[in-house]
């Protein structure tokens, strides 16, 4: 299966970078965290969008001598998910409720001159209790010193258990909905691009704005659920700046 390949390249990975995380060590933190609003689709697939909360805990930076810390390091990995109410969205009539879901697991990266690249692993409880992975790459480019921005490309991985919570349906859903009884793999489920920037107002608060271009792909595009293959979203917020040295 594809998401368990990912996760062994990963898991030979996690060694090699933890030597390298004692021989290269860290004596600064940064992270911004803040709340905004995030408008997209209402679930994933969903050709309606909405807007709800974005809770912000974005752009951990481990600093070496008051610069950002080059090679590998090892960091938590944190995410959240929204709840999937059936009754807001006449193409989910007769589909189950998806509670909120909460993530938790490691980021591995590697960070080259303005170039990150990375690897999320994570494991989900509440909403669904699958295994998720992330791939990608970002950019960073520093205007002066308030305005920073980031582009990247990402791709987003799911085991079976994931992506049958979010695209698949059960026998019984399938007689209270209408929909085909469709059970999909595991593996990457959505490829995007995304834009982001942050503007300091002053030395502790800051604006951050993201767009991001979001392609659905293999089995989870061809769910009976997803009425629209793309999933752009637009998020903006208010973050504090939080700095840590040691």
């Amino acid at each position: 299966m594809r998401i368990a390949a990912f996760a062994l390249i990963t898991a030979v990975a996690l060694p090699m970078a933890a030597q390298a995380q004692w021989l290269n060590a860290f004596d600064q933190l940064s992270f911004d965290a803040g709340l905004g609003a995030s408008y997209g689709p209402g679930y994933l697939g969903a050709d309606e969008s909405d807007a709800e909360p974005w809770f912000i805990l974005r752009n951990v930076t481990l600093g070496e001598g008051g610069e950002e810390k080059q090679g590998f390091s090892i960091i938590p990995s944190l995410n959240y998910l929204g709840k999937r109410d059936a009754a807001d969205y006449d193409d989910l009539n007769g589909m189950d409720d998806i509670s909120r879901a909460y993530e938790l697991g490691f980021k591995l990266s590697y960070v080259s001159g303005p170039f990150t690249s990375y690897t999320h692993i994570r494991k989900g409880f509440g909403g669904h209790h699958g295994v998720v992975g992330q791939i990608g790459t970002r950019y960073r480019h520093d205007f002066g010193d308030r305005l920073t921005f980031w582009a990247g490309a990402e791709l987003q991985a799911g085991d079976d258990k994931f992506t049958d919570t979010y695209f698949g349906v059960s026998a019984d859903e399938a007689v209270t909905s209408g929909y085909d009884e469709y059970s999909p793999g595991g593996g990457f489920y959505e490829a995007n691009l995304n834009l982001e920037a942050r503007y300091m107002l002053n030395d502790d608060w800051a604006v951050l704005g993201r767009a991001k271009y979001g392609r659905l792909l293999e089995d989870a595009a061809d769910s009976p659920l997803v009425k629209d293959k793309n999933q752009p979203e637009i998020s903006i917020g208010i973050v504090r700046h939080l700095n840590f040295s040691f």
